[in-house]
Order: C-alpha cells, then structure tokens, then sequence
C-alpha cells in the first residue's frame, strides 16, 4: 500500500472511524486499518487521536453491555507506544473553534482537526470525505484509499 509509504516517520492524526472499522473488522476497510495500524506498531510512523475518541469509541459497546469490545478500545488508545491520546486543552479547544467558524464543521471534527494540528501531524486519517479541504493537513479517506 503506497499511501503508508508517505506516511513513514510522519505524525498522522486519526478520526475514530478507522478505529473503528479496525477493532470491529469492518470487511470493506480492514485490509487498509490493518495494515496502518500494523505499521504504526512497528514504529515507521507516529499518532495522535483526541480523548474525545475514546468518548465516541465507547458508546456503542456501553449501549449494547458489550464489556470486552470497551475494554479493547480503551486498551489500543490508551496502551499503544506509537499512539498518543491528547487531551482536550484550552489550545486545542480554541483552535477547534477557529476551525469550525472557518469550514463549518461539526464539534468533535473540529477538534479531531485541532488535535491533529496541535500534534503536529502532517496527515489525518478519516472516512468523512467533508474534512478533505481542510487546509494544514493532508486529510486520507479511507473511501479514496481504498483503490490504491
């Protein structure tokens, strides 16, 4: 897969949607969160999601009492070396709110974005294709990899 090639000593933020289809081996995305989520293992590059990813990962599992699926996303976000979960913080928070009054995007995109940003990443990996303009990053979308 080409695109991990570029992404290789880079810092890439991630939206939750590839968490999710990863943990919950999603068959259309799986080949391309696995095999991203194999490579950061190995160290060839960095990331950063927001604390807000665990709140959006957990919802379902807590809903449905599914106690091992929760267990399994707090563990990759929180118990990753190469995975980094930032806190919401007044700078995040304020750069979140620049960027919503600039694209008109919604709360938890904004500061998906703004994390990223303040992580110094290079590279956001989503499946929302609205987050392709966002200027600052390179925003990869699942669905546009998926030929690649």
């Amino acid at each position: 897969m080409e695109w991990l090639i570029r992404l290789q000593n880079q810092t890439v933020g991630l939206d939750t949607a590839p968490l999710i289809y990863f943990i919950e081996q999603n068959e259309i995305y799986l080949d391309l969160v696995r095999a991203f989520f194999q490579a950061m293992n190995q160290g060839e590059f960095r990331v950063v999601t927001s604390t807000l990813t665990l709140t959006e990962v957990l919802v379902h599992p807590i809903r449905a009492g599914n106690i091992k699926l929760a267990a399994q996303y707090r563990e990759i976000i929180s118990d990753q070396a190469n995975l980094t979960a930032l806190p919401v913080s007044f700078e995040i928070a304020e750069t979140a709110a620049h960027i919503r009054a600039r694209h008109n995007l919604r709360t938890p995109d904004a500061i998906q974005i703004a994390t990223a940003i303040r992580g110094r990443a290079s590279f956001f990996l989503t499946n929302d294709v609205r987050l392709v303009d966002v200027p600052d990053l390179e925003v990869l979308a699942l669905d546009n990899l998926l030929g690649e």
